[in-house]
């Protein structure tokens, strides 16, 4: 079976290659998760420090080396790169099944960080490597998709495991084998070069300018509405709900952040110049109705239609950043991209409580309805620049749709 690109075509193997990438782009981190209550217990001489270092230490190993990964597949093997990264993820992961202390954790855990960062910047930059025009934006929405499902599955999958026994989420780190495995079939078929019309062979280098501008939207939308999955669950505990309540809340955010990412042509056809203002217009209703309202409904609500709105954005930032690059650079403005996703992972929390400090409050609603005026604002700015690059569509990009 053979898959259209925009500039030719390649077999279903190589597609499926390039989606197992995508798919675990999203694992670092995952399986500490359903096991972080329980560190105290597993390793009695684990200090509070040496378990903040668990959770943090990775987080941060991996945005320098996505920066790096981008800044080696310039002119150089991008396939040694990946593989080089998949490898690392891979064997750290298996080892974590292995690691019997604090410390041996943290030390895998960072090189898996590594191997993870190395690996990140593919998850897109082989769908632009492959694919172009419209045919590359559905497969950066489907790339979006796939990350997100995986996510969610993964997510349920590791909880279940950490209840049978503590290493066994750890298993989720074994995942980049088949993508290891199904490299093999990048190497044996190549990307076309790009077609003479493409908007990439417009650039001769990286449109800076652009490029920071797409950086600023995306850190700004990511900690928009990274309040759903950090401040959720003390949410629900303020509106005297079942604590279980958060995870059906979280789960189905990040299912909204994947059904656009299905249609995301249509929904440009659909949209048009407007697609960022509705998108984030989406973002500001869902915040507000999971900071306003005590209703399992609007709970519910305001997490899919934050999700919907991001799952939009998403894609769309990741082929503009595509368009202003050249192709041997496209990966490398990428990974500026994506680097800014996990910064915006990190800091989230610092901000929040250094606002709640400068606002003298403890509120758990605090978060949704401060970043709901921080997205009013960026609303009111998009309706009037939405035939802009960064945040709306001018009629030369969507008309390839």
């Amino acid at each position: 079976m053979k898959i259209k690109t925009g500039k030719g075509s390649i077999r279903l193997i190589v597609l499926l290659a390039i989606w197992s990438v995508s798919a675990i782009a999203s694992l670092p981190g995952l399986a500490i998760s359903p096991i972080l209550g329980d560190l105290n217990r597993i390793f009695p001489d684990a200090t509070d420090l040496k378990i903040q270092m668990l959770t943090s230490l990775p987080s941060l190993l991996i945005i320098p080396f996505v920066l790096l990964s981008g800044k080696l597949s310039v002119g150089k093997n991008k396939l040694r790169i990946l593989t080089v990264g998949l490898v690392i993820f891979f064997l750290s992961g298996v080892a974590c099944l292995f690691a019997g202390s604090i410390v041996s954790l943290i030390v895998i855990s960072c090189i898996l960080g590594v191997g993870a960062g190395m690996v990140i910047p593919f998850s897109t930059g082989l769908i632009v490597d492959y694919f172009t025009g419209n045919r590359r934006v559905r497969q950066l929405g489907l790339s979006s998709a796939i990350n997100n499902l995986t996510l969610v599955l993964a997510t349920v999958v590791t909880g279940y495991l950490a209840e049978v026994e503590w290493h066994l989420p750890f298993l989720v780190y074994t995942l980049p084998g088949i993508s290891l495995a199904l490299s093999f079939f990048l190497d044996r078929e190549h990307a076309a070069p790009e077609p003479q019309e493409s908007d990439q062979l417009r650039h001769s280098h990286i449109d800076r300018r652009k490029l920071v501008q797409l950086m600023g939207l995306y850190f700004f939308i990511t900690y928009s509405v990274l309040v759903v999955t950090f401040y959720a669950a003390f949410l629900v505990d303020d509106y005297k709900m079942d604590s279980s309540f958060s995870g059906i809340v979280i789960s189905l955010f990040f299912l909204a952040i994947m059904l656009p990412g299905l249609f995301i042509n249509k929904v440009i056809d659909l949209l048009r110049c407007n697609v960022n203002f509705i998108a984030l217009v989406s973002i500001l209703l869902g915040l507000l109705c999971m900071g306003l309202f005590r209703s399992h409904v609007l709970l519910v609500a305001g997490s899919l239609l934050a999700g919907l709105g991001y799952g939009i954005m998403q894609p769309l930032i990741y082929d503009k950043t595509a368009i202003i690059a050249p192709p041997r650079s496209a990966t490398l403005a990428l990974s500026f991209v994506m680097s800014v996703n996990y910064l915006a992972v990190m800091v989230c929390p610092f901000i929040v409580d250094l606002l709640r400090r400068m606002f003298g409050t403890h509120s758990d609603r605090f978060p949704f309805l401060f970043n709901a005026v921080l997205v009013a604002g960026m609303v009111v700015l998009t309706r009037f620049r939405r035939n802009s690059f960064t945040l709306g569509l001018d009629a030369s990009y969507y008309s390839k749709s």
